[in-house]
């Protein structure tokens, strides 16, 4: 499929799950912002000898937290309460790919990568939600943040290429991709934002 090389796009019936229960997919959108801030506080946390991961994982950090209080706001502008924080199991199941045990820079390239892979799929999913919500207000809303998540797909896979061989970096890439199309088999059974 053409976006961002995902290779499974997401089912028609996610689509339908989401018009019945908007709260959930909100919801979980929020909590998904807020994780993201946090991975990429903890790219800084281990990786700070990097400089341009310092310098663009904080930027991203505030970035992310200012989508959570905008998701934020648009769930109460709905009537809706935030759900409490639940576990992404789309996220973990991406983790089972990352190399874990190996060199420091096979590590750092799954790290970055996983981070690619999420703003991917988020970036898939929100335009998918701006063909669906009939509220064209927050149609708009997810129109923004998909262009930031595509943005946010390129700082990864960037930062990758600067710190590792490109080539090794694609190819990675590319494996990473064949892997979520798998794992997305299993998915788009919830109206969750990753479900």
């Amino acid at each position: 499929m053409a976006v961002l090389g995902l290779k499974l796009p997401t089912e028609r019936r996610w689509v339908e799950l989401v018009k019945k229960d908007l709260e959930t997919t909100m919801s979980t959108h929020a909590w998904a912002e807020q994780k993201a801030a946090s991975y990429a506080i903890s790219l800084i946390v281990r990786f700070p000898q990097y400089d341009a991961i310092v310098e663009t994982m904080s930027a991203l950090a505030i970035e992310e937290m200012g989508h959570f209080r905008q998701v934020y706001q648009w769930i109460k502008k709905k009537g809706f309460t935030l759900k409490p924080v639940a576990k992404d199991d789309y996220v973990n199941d991406l983790w089972n790919f990352v190399r874990k045990g190996g060199s420091q820079e096979d590590y750092l390239m799954d790290r970055l990568l996983l981070g690619a892979m999420i703003e991917a799929r988020s970036c898939e999913r929100f335009k998918v939600l701006t063909q669906y919500i009939h509220d064209e207000e927050l149609a708009k809303f997810y129109r923004d943040l998909m262009a930031s998540e595509a943005r946010h797909y390129t700082t990864f896979i960037k930062l990758a290429k600067q710190y590792l061989p490109a080539e090794e970096v694609d190819k990675r890439w590319k494996a990473f991709l064949d892997f979520e199309a798998e794992v997305m088999k299993h998915y788009n059974k919830s109206a969750e934002i990753h479900g």
